[in-house]
């Protein structure tokens, strides 16, 4: 008999990894497909990485702040930037690594007869790492006085992004009003979360009366303007209040304006979902309404309630500043990032010391930054992407 080959299938193919074989065999969780696919996504992942940033800076602000920022010094108003150089020459032309900066000289000038800070090249301040200054807690526990980097006299002037009208560091100011701004926005979010998946997920799981309210209460609040809200709410609070105070009743006043738009979502999902057959075969089985809503209702859209806060983060940022800028919100020696802005109202200040205007700017990098996650985590969360 004669033997017959046996035809194999073939092997040369090249070999999957191991993300696309589970995509193909359907293993993939719904997380794993969500994280998969952000990190398509060039802008939301380099604008995580800057909202990591923005983190590290918020949640370390007085170590990496090189000088106290409620600190006066009249001396050095409107102090320009100082450029930081790394490398350093010496008098036979060696060089070597030694951070430092150039100090300033006082000139006047002839037409406004007012004294101006110019750079002086001829003056060196050199930086060292891990040096004492003010006080502080770290992280709010623990009591420290060790920043990350400052002169090597204490006495030397160091402003990195300058100084305003009282001769205060506005990078240390900048980094203590960014710990605030984002806290505000992200605790604000927080609370609207709460109300919004409460209120909302009652609305559309039992609907009738009380979905009615809601929806009335809903549209009365979407249409009161905003700013005289705000105005009638801020001369509402007593002047003796202390800053804390005054910080938690701004967070708690966004989130009540802030819920409404999440709560429709919410009450829109749940009137898809009450109807699935799970849902149906849950109730059945003998399961309580909170089970069936937080076990299996709930989950089927977190995705979605994460790309909704993601994308209500920055117009919680937006409202406080804008309620700081117009002095109806935080005030010094509170500092934020509309607090800042306060100090670049004059457009004769402006031209004097244009670099008050940095806090604007970082406003722009971070709500561009929350944008395109949001954007990301809801391309990501769309079950029909591809």
């Amino acid at each position: 008999m004669n033997s017959t080959t046996m035809t194999e299938p073939a092997t040369d193919l090249p070999e999957e990894s191991s993300t696309v074989r589970g995509t193909l065999a359907g293993t993939e969780s719904q997380w794993q497909l969500i994280r998969r696919r952000f990190r398509q996504h060039r802008m939301a992942r380099v604008s995580l990485y800057i909202l990591m940033l923005f983190a590290i800076c918020a949640v370390f602000a007085n170590f990496l702040a090189p000088k106290d920022p409620l600190k006066v010094q009249a001396r050095y108003t409107y102090a320009p930037p100082q450029g930081l150089h790394f490398i350093d020459h010496d008098e036979n032309g060696d060089w070597s690594f030694k951070p430092h900066v150039y100090g300033y000289k006082v000139e006047v000038e002839p037409e406004a007869l007012r004294r101006v800070f110019v750079i002086d090249p001829s003056k060196k301040i050199y930086l060292d790492w891990f040096v004492e200054g003010h006080e502080y807690k770290l992280l709010g526990l623990f009591p420290s006085n060790i920043h990350l980097f400052g002169p090597e006299r204490k006495r030397d002037p160091l402003y990195l992004l300058g100084s305003d009208r009282l001769g205060r560091d506005m990078l240390s100011r900048l980094l203590l009003g960014t710990r605030i701004s984002l806290s505000v926005g992200i605790v604000g979010v927080v609370l609207s979360l709460f109300f919004g998946v409460l209120i909302g997920g009652l609305a559309g799981f039992y609907g009738g009366w009380f979905d009615a309210i809601t929806q009335r209460t809903i549209e009365f609040l979407r249409s009161l303007p905003t700013i005289p809200l705000w105005m009638a709410m801020a001369s509402a609070m007593p002047s003796d209040w202390s800053p804390l105070r005054v910080y938690f009743v701004i967070t708690l006043i966004l989130s009540l304006l802030g819920w409404t738009e999440l709560a429709r979502v919410v009450r829109g999902r749940f009137l898809a979902l009450k109807d699935e057959d799970y849902v149906a075969a849950a109730l059945y089985d003998g399961a309580s309404h909170i089970r069936v809503v937080m076990r299996h209702m709930v989950p089927a859209f977190t995705s979605h309630i994460i790309t909704a806060a993601s994308l209500a983060i920055p117009g919680m940022i937006l409202a406080e500043t804008a309620l700081s800028f117009l002095g109806l919100g935080l005030q010094s020696p509170v500092v934020s990032w509309g607090v800042l802005l306060q100090e670049a109202q004059n457009i004769r200040v402006l031209a004097t010391a244009p670099w008050l205007l940095a806090p604007g700017l970082a406003i722009v990098i971070a709500v561009l930054a929350m944008n395109f996650v949001g954007d990301g985590l809801r391309d990501a969360a769309d079950p029909y992407a591809r």
